[in-house]
């Protein structure tokens, strides 16, 4: 199955155009024509089985013959990861994270962060591209970049809040930290790892430091290790 994307569509909905480049791909590289029929999620869980009644290269038109709701997971995962120095590997944890299951994601600048600076509008395209890729129904929600300080202040009331951190400090696994049906939110540092400071502020708002393993992983490698921990600690 292929899976498209609107995110306007409810099930209200009967009817709804495909943008241009949308309705290029379906008409003129996948050759669909009317009567075909075409899966289409909302982000929202919801999947929606369509057929093609203009089957235009322009301004494809479909009508929704059927629709049903995923089954949402019974918990939520934030990961909070500062952006990678070269952002084909940020690019590649998203990605990952995306195709595994996750609910939300924010990079968050930190005291030894080598990037400071980040735009997000090709982060959502390719979210976007590995939500469809993988047939998840719910859109990852990606915030714009916030500093360390900032998003301890904000995640208050977030479930259980873990720091990944390598120094050489009392940690706990995040394998018996976490537990079914738990909301968790995830901070993992930069190249540098967190600093000192960061970390003591992290403590001092109830984030509990958790260890990934043995190893000393990338940014990248440990937030999708984390990601697949929880997604795997949950499952039925």
């Amino acid at each position: 199955m292929q899976l498209f994307y609107n995110p306007t569509i409810t099930t209200a909905t009967e009817t709804f155009f495909f943008d241009k480049e949308e309705s290029k791909h379906i008409v003129k590289v996948l050759r669909k024509k009317e009567g075909d029929n075409l899966y289409v999620t909302n982000g929202l869980g919801y999947l929606f089985k369509t057929e093609i009644v203009l089957a235009s290269d322009s301004k494809c038109l479909v009508k929704i013959i059927d629709s049903e709701k995923g089954e949402a997971t019974g918990y939520k995962l934030h990961l909070a990861v500062a952006p990678t120095k070269m952002n084909d590997r940020f690019e590649w944890f998203l990605e990952k994270a995306t195709e595994i299951g996750i609910s939300e994601i924010t990079p968050i600048i930190c005291d030894h962060s080598e990037r400071k600076v980040v735009k997000t509008d090709r982060f959502d395209k390719i979210i976007l591209s590995a939500m469809k890729q993988s047939l998840h129904y719910y859109l990852p929600k990606l915030n714009e970049p916030v500093s360390f300080k900032d998003f301890i202040k904000q995640q208050q009331n977030e479930g259980l809040k873990l720091i990944a951190h390598c120094e050489e400090t009392q940690k706990k696994s995040l394998k018996e930290t976490v537990l079914p049906n738990q909301d968790v939110t995830i901070l993992i540092g930069p190249e540098g790892d967190f600093s000192e400071k960061e970390i003591k502020l992290a403590v001092e708002n109830n984030y509990i430091p958790v260890t990934l393993g043995n190893t000393r992983l990338r940014t990248e490698t440990a937030a999708v290790v984390a990601c697949h921990s929880v997604v795997f600690i949950n499952e039925k």
